[in-house]
């Protein structure tokens, strides 16, 4: 049902390292540019895209807002969190079980936008 999420920056060349280098791990690429921002991809569906704000307000991040990123296997979810960790992301939850069947690794990216690595199994 989603078909893509939208994150703010303040800083697009700084959020495109980061995601370029975070998302190809999941075999995503850029899938879109456009003035204001870039979409990434792995073709399995939904869409992240990284915006500067159209009403050139500073971006900011959403207090109870999160994206959620599957993945593969726990062991995955502990890579991607650590290559997020790796790239300068805060730290918002080490992965781990919550729930018999949910794992997962919080995250804060380089503007503040928390996002989390899960695997369902």
């Amino acid at each position: 049902m989603i078909g893509y999420v939208t994150i703010g920056t303040n800083d697009m060349p700084r959020a495109a390292a980061f995601y370029d280098a975070l998302l190809a791990e999941l075999g995503a690429k850029r899938m879109m540019e456009f003035a204001n921002g870039i979409a990434w991809s792995n073709g399995q569906g939904a869409a992240l895209s990284v915006v500067t704000p159209f009403d050139k307000q500073a971006a900011t991040a959403g207090n109870g807002t999160m994206v959620a990123l599957a993945v593969g296997s726990k062991a995955q979810v502990d890579a991607m969190h650590a290559k997020a960790l790796s790239l300068g992301a805060g730290d918002e939850g080490a992965p781990g079980a919550r729930g018999e069947t949910f794992y997962g690794g919080y995250f804060r990216d380089l503007d503040g936008n928390k996002l989390n690595f899960f695997f369902m199994g």
